[in-house]
């Protein structure tokens, strides 16, 4: 079970898959309604500029790890660079927002589940389906990184097929009046007001940065190839999204979201008002299947990252039961949660975001500025060094900053929102 002795030489594809699978989730779904505001044009940039910061802050985390032994994680990382304080506060962040991450797709995963094999003539507990869900994917994740690297690879391959086969009716129907916005009902529209409240939704749909140290790990510290992963990985994500926004405010016109963000952008009631334009037979159940696999895929990625993270932080082994020690950190808090609280993620997932900006923007800036000052000869021992200079870390350290404070202006209402 040993993840040096299973793997020799990983496939670049393979990372790529890693990062790809962990940031499209329910992204997807949340993008076209969350920037409904905004619209086509604005939800473009604001998804670009989103893209690049966490891309470029990614890369980051990866510049300060090659300092550092092969799975060595966010907890020595920090503590070494930016001292105990700081690490217990990255430290509560990162854990808060990666086990309700779990401890929603474990529901989620699970409710689908239970709905398929109900289809199928087997009717048991929702308390069985999300057992069943958690155990066959933590198992994928404490057998080795590899395992979860071939899973992934066959999960984005799915998903890619039935988007395609999701997007390709409605792109036919696509009308250029309706993505720029330009109907008689859209005199008189305002955008900008809106951007805040869709900045943190599109930073959670670019999340990946938990897998950084992992693939660090996987690739034996080999820069070249986990640049490659995160870009590679990163892009394909945006690719996914752009092309789903591009489909959806292309047909459905940005009035009549109304009632699909009052819904908080459930799928049913996207495709019953979808319907009124498009046909949409068939595309719930591709949809469904889509989203299952989406769930599978950042299930896989997440757990990855906090399963090497708490390797890291209790300095569990690589062996058989040193991997199982780091799985039963890993799993079972949120599987328990979910048991006893099926829906009690609700009130706390409006805040995953605020601590997802921490550790996916604010730290790693940190932590670069950190690393240059106690390892000031990188470029001369040939080691990565991120172009852009100290512009480009506080570059990202105030897109970071932008949503934290976005984030708590949403939650505390004070930040306009569009109601369609």
């Amino acid at each position: 079970m040993s993840q040096n002795s299973a793997v020799k030489s990983p496939s670049l594809m393979g990372g790529m898959m890693i990062v790809a699978g962990t940031a499209i989730g329910a992204g997807m779904f949340a993008n076209p309604t969350a920037t409904a505001g905004i619209w086509y044009t604005g939800a473009m940039l604001v998804m670009l500029y989103t893209w690049y910061c966490m891309c470029v802050s990614g890369l980051m985390i990866m510049e300060v790890n090659q300092h550092y032994p092969a799975g060595a994680s966010f907890n020595t990382l920090v503590k070494d660079l930016l001292g105990p304080a700081w690490n217990l506060f990255n430290g509560f962040a990162f854990v808060f927002v990666v086990y309700i991450l779990l401890y929603a797709y474990i529901f989620v995963g699970g409710s689908v589940l239970q709905t398929w094999l109900a289809q199928a003539g087997i009717t048991d507990s929702s308390v069985m389906a999300s057992t069943l869900f958690m155990l066959v994917f933590a198992l994928c994740v404490w057998w080795s990184t590899k395992a979860v690297d071939r899973l992934s690879t066959v999960l984005i391959v799915g998903m890619a097929l039935t988007f395609l086969s999701t997007v390709t009716g409605l792109l036919s129907h696509l009308d250029i009046a309706v993505l720029l916005n330009q109907l008689p009902q859209a005199v008189g529209s305002e955008y900008m007001p809106y951007v805040w409240v869709a900045l943190p939704v599109c930073l959670a749909s670019f999340g990946f940065h938990m897998n950084v140290p992992s693939l660090m790990a996987y690739y034996q510290n080999d820069t070249q190839k986990v640049r490659i992963s995160i870009i590679g990985g990163s892009l394909i994500a945006f690719a996914i999204y752009a092309l789903w926004q591009t489909a959806v405010q292309g047909v459905l016109p940005r009035h009549e979201f109304a009632p699909v963000i009052a819904a908080g952008g459930d799928v049913a009631v996207l495709l019953q008002a979808l319907s009124a334009y498009v046909s949409t037979d068939g595309l719930n159940e591709t949809l469904n299947a889509f989203a299952f696999m989406a769930i599978v895929s950042s299930f896989l990625g997440v757990s990855l990252g906090l399963f090497d993270y708490m390797a890291d932080l209790f300095k569990f082994g690589n062996s058989a039961t040193g991997r199982l020690k780091s799985a039963a950190v890993t799993f079972v808090p949120p599987y328990i949660a979910c048991i006893l609280f099926p829906t009690g993620f609700v009130t706390v997932i409006g805040y995953v975001g605020l601590g997802a900006a921490i550790w996916t923007a604010v730290i790693p800036a940190l932590l670069v500025f950190a690393s240059r000052r106690r390892f000031p000869k990188t470029s001369a021992n040939n080691s990565y060094l991120l172009k852009g200079g100290s512009v480009l870390i506080w570059f990202v350290l105030a897109f970071g900053i932008i949503n934290i404070l976005a984030q708590i202006f949403t939650q505390l209402g004070w930040l306009p929102s569009f109601h369609g």
